[in-house]
Formats: structure tokens, sequence, C-alpha cells
């Protein structure tokens, strides 16, 4: 493990020498980054080793390299170094390949090979607006991942570009090698009905062939939101249906999302976010930097503030919450409080 890590870093100072070398003679290949960390505080815990935990962390720093190839190609190479997040471990920060893709393009569609970003909640992101605080519903609550390996279609129809497209055919394994015999089958179709409202409907299938244990599942989802310079809202369904394993019936997993991002002034900008998931989560004691109950249907919280300390720098003082409905005999599991104060820069 540690050899790849070496070996990817080492990989990426090569490209950046280089980058540097072709900057100073004009060549089109940019260097740039970004990072987001926090200080976190478990003031509250479902899990009482959780509760009062508190630290400093980085949650994602990016280095990404692009080069313009000339002839309608360019490619992109991006690292992502991240800690672990499981509160537990004490793990030091590893390293991954996010991007490595070739892409052709022209004016209105791309085609990419490699990997790159999926159509699975890229939309949702944009319009939420804040990553560096927390990911995407989708991706919060495992309904795919942001990156796959394949080719992607992706562009605009019609010659006022209100349609756009994102289809992708890949392993179905994010940005890891392939697995099984099956494929992941991704796409998503938007509108613009106004030159600030959109809506877009996607959907996923995902088959993972004979592997043990393996569940073959589908996504459908719709969102619509509304982008300007002084307000971004959104809102989102998705439903997951996971094909049953043996002795066990099959899943449906609904999640619902709202959320607005508000200008105050030029300083300063306000969040918030409400995700319901109307199932239990699994997934939930494996949550990075949120761990959540696998007990109870979760009603995920998060606001705060968004303050311009500079273009590229912002301090984000935040309290992320996950509420857990009472089931039939009256029991819940207690709820998770985390304030936060982050900081995003980018470079």
């Amino acid at each position: 493990m540690k050899r790849a890590v070496y070996l990817c870093i080492t990989v990426f100072l090569l490209l950046a020498s280089n980058v540097y070398g072709q900057l100073s003679v004009g060549e089109n290949g940019t260097l740039k980054g970004l990072a987001y960390t926090d200080y976190y505080w478990f003031a509250q815990s479902h899990n009482d080793s959780y509760e009062g935990k508190n630290g400093f962390w980085f949650r994602r720093i990016y280095l990404t390299y692009e080069h313009d190839l000339g002839n309608s190609f360019s490619s992109r190479v991006r690292l992502e170094m991240s800690n672990p997040g499981d509160l537990s471990s004490g793990s030091k920060m590893s390293t991954v390949v996010k991007d490595a893709y070739l892409k052709w393009s022209n004016e209105q569609h791309q085609i990419l090979a490699g990997i790159s970003g999926s159509p699975t909640f890229g939309l949702t992101e944009d319009v939420w607006g804040y990553r560096a605080v927390e990911k995407a519903p989708q991706d919060l609550f495992s309904f795919g991942s942001s990156r796959d390996f394949g080719i992607a279609f992706k562009g605009a129809l019609g010659s006022e570009e209100k349609w756009n497209y994102h289809f992708f055919l890949g392993n179905g394994n994010s940005n890891g090698t392939e697995m099984n015999k099956g494929k992941k089958i991704m796409g998503a179709l938007g509108y613009y009905i106004t030159e600030n409202w959109v809506v877009q409907g996607y959907f996923d299938y995902n088959s993972t062939g004979d592997e043990p244990g393996a569940r073959d599942h589908y996504t459908l989802q719709g969102f619509t939101g509304y982008e300007s310079e002084e307000l971004n809202v959104g809102f989102l369904y998705a439903r997951q249906h996971l094909e049953a394993l043996l002795g066990t019936g099959p899943t449906e997993l609904d999640l619902v999302s709202v959320f607005a991002n508000a200008k105050i002034n030029d300083k300063l900008h306000g969040f918030i976010r409400a995700d319901h998931l109307l199932d239990p989560y699994a997934g939930g004691p494996t949550t990075s930097y949120l761990p959540m109950s696998d007990q109870g249907k979760p009603l995920f919280l998060v606001g705060g503030v968004d303050i311009s300390l500079a273009e590229q720098v912002h301090l984000m003082p935040n309290i992320e919450s996950v509420l857990y409905r009472v089931d039939e005999q009256g029991n819940s599991p207690d709820a998770d409080i985390v304030p936060r104060l982050t900081l995003f820069y980018s470079f």
C-alpha cells in the first residue's frame, strides 16, 4: 500500500515539474488544487464511544493537472488525499487517483475515457454548492459513487442548449478495478426551463454478475433546482432497488432532500439542508466523518454560514445533526450532533 502511495506522489511531482516547464514556455497545462479541513466536536452521538471526540482533520485535498493536447483532445489527472474519517483507526492520510481520463470535445459534446465524474449527483452537487461542507445527498447515503471507470458521453442539445445529457458505461466499482462480470449503466437528462430553473431525470442499473454476496440494483431519481447569484434551491427524490440475497427479500430505499443557500452580502452566505432516508441506513456505522446508526430512519440536517476571507479562502461554521424516527415500540437511537468549523481554500 505504501509503495502505491509513494508511486502516486512521485508521478504527480514529475507531472508538476513538467507543468511548470510547460507553463513557463506558454504551453496549455495547468496545475491547481483545493482543500477542506475541519475542527470537529461530537457534542452528542448515538454511539457512546464517539461522544466528546474532537480534533482537526483534512477531509479532502485535491491536486489536479490538466493539459490541452490539441485537435480537440485534453487530459486530466487528479489525486485525492484524505483522512480515514472513521474516528477510531488513527490511520494517516491516504492517496488515491480520483480522475484520470482522456477527453475529446467540440462545441456541444464530449467523450471521456478513463476515470471521470459519474452523472449520479453532479447537478445536485453543483446546485447545493457546498461540497466542502458535506457530500451531495445521494453520495452521503451511498446511492452511488462520484466517479467510475469507463466511457462517458455528455453535452448539450439544440441551438439554445436547453437540453443536456450525460451517459456513462462503467465498471460500477467507483475508481477501483472491475471485480465482477457485470457493468453499470448510468444516464441523466436535464432541461433548463428558464435561465435559472433546471429539471433532471436520472437512472442507473448496476449488474454485479455472479459475484458471491453482490446485489444487482437500479436507481431512479428526479431533481429540480434553481440557480442564481443570489439564491440556489434544490429538491430531490431518489429510489433505489436492491435485488434479494439468498434468504432475504429485496430492499427498497427512498431518499428525499431539500436545500438552499443564499447571499446575505458580498462577504457572507448562508446555507441549510435536510435529507430524509425513509428506511434504516445499513451503511450508517461506516459513514466517513459522520457515523450514523443503522437502527433508525435518519433525518440529516446541516446549516451554517460561509464567510469569505478572500476570493479563494472561505471559513464556514456549521452544525451537522442526525435525528432518528421513533419505531413502533417507541424507541430510537440518540441524535448525533456535530458542530464544526470548516476551512476551504483553493490554489
